[in-house]
């Protein structure tokens, strides 16, 4: 893709880059209702089956995914027009999601403006290493990185780890306004917390938001993860990066059934949501289906997505994801290697 037809991309989607707030406020309610009534109904089915608040808990997770992508939305301003409105709305979804609104935007951005960059990792990502960094790194940081993608933990520990702890602290170096809304995020949290557990009791609270918060954790994780990690990805050194590229080509377009599709605010145009973060979620489809050439990019279903799973370095000579398997192909003489810490 050269240079005129990227910038030419760019100007095709530029049209639906304005919310709208009839929309906005439609997807307020298909949204939050849903959700509210369904942790309702869960409550109620503890005195019959907690094989029923599980179903009914395991949908409203679905319904708390689809929040945080207007929550996702607010961070990149693109659900309102006002920003206040974004940030007000932002906070809100924040504290129901566990994520405070003010640290995830600054980390997002990074991750946009560095996807798919090789010498700009490690904000707002997954931990990558390629193939040589990996096999250049010390014992301790293969075992470390083993560990760390295992889906097991990937999947299972890491929501715990990312939306319980991480989440809670400041990053270093952020700014008052930033450290403010974190500090009022955790006290909302808290507040929350305390006045269910006072209302409905603990046991209820963890029965239903714990099914809630892990079957939701899990399924946010995965949708970030396979929509940058499918085989023949794009990634290069900053010199050779671009970033329309970096959107087309290094972000999925994941397919999925038209209810999941509408349940997870249509994040599986990933492409395009990466090529322009200013589309609001509810124009995603509308851009894929007027412009052409994002329709013939990196498609994955919900069944060749699982092959994902496999894939866990970059090999920066094929230019594609391998599997720790083909670690036996290389040689440990393919040269000195740059190594990236977690």
């Amino acid at each position: 893709m050269n240079k005129q037809k990227q910038k030419n991309l760019r100007k095709q989607v530029s049209p639906f880059e304005n919310s709208d707030r009839k929309n906005s406020i439609w997807q307020i309610i298909n949204t939050f209702v849903p959700f509210l009534t369904l942790w309702f109904l869960a409550y109620q089915s503890l005195s019959f089956s907690y094989v029923l608040t599980f179903l009914i808990a395991a949908i409203a997770a679905g319904f708390l995914v689809r929040i945080f992508i207007i929550f996702h939305d607010c961070c990149h301003a693109s659900f309102f027009r006002s920003p206040r409105a974004n940030k007000i709305l932002g906070t809100i979804t924040g504290v129901m999601t566990l994520f405070p609104f003010s640290q995830w935007k600054y980390e997002h951005s990074i991750h946009h403006a560095t996807s798919s960059n090789l010498d700009k990792r490690g904000t707002g990502d997954i931990w990558l290493l390629t193939v040589d960094e990996y096999i250049e790194a010390p014992l301790k940081t293969k075992m470390a990185y083993r560990f760390y993608r295992n889906p097991l933990v990937m999947f299972g520990l890491g929501p715990i780890y990312v939306f319980l702890i991480k989440n809670r602290f400041n990053r270093k170096k952020a700014k008052q306004k930033e450290r403010m809304n974190t500090y009022i995020t955790n006290i909302l949290i808290v507040s929350f917390i305390l006045l269910l557990c006072f209302t409905i009791g603990w046991k209820a609270l963890l029965i239903i938001q714990g099914t809630i918060f892990l079957i939701s954790g899990a399924f946010g994780i995965w949708l970030f993860y396979v929509q940058h990690t499918f085989e023949d990805s794009y990634f290069e050194e900053d010199e050779n990066w671009e970033y329309v590229k970096a959107a087309v080509e290094g972000s999925s377009y994941y397919k999925l059934p038209k209810f999941l599709q509408w349940l997870t605010g249509n994040i599986g145009f990933h492409h395009i949501h990466h090529l322009s973060p200013r589309v609001p979620n509810y124009k995603l489809e509308e851009v894929h289906n007027n412009t052409a050439e994002l329709q013939n990019v990196p498609t994955i279903t919900l069944a060749t997505s699982l092959e994902s799973l496999k894939f866990r370095l970059w090999d920066e000579q094929q230019k594609k994801f391998v599997g720790f398997k083909a670690l036996k192909e290389y040689s440990m003489n393919r040269g000195k290697a740059k190594y990236v810490k977690p």
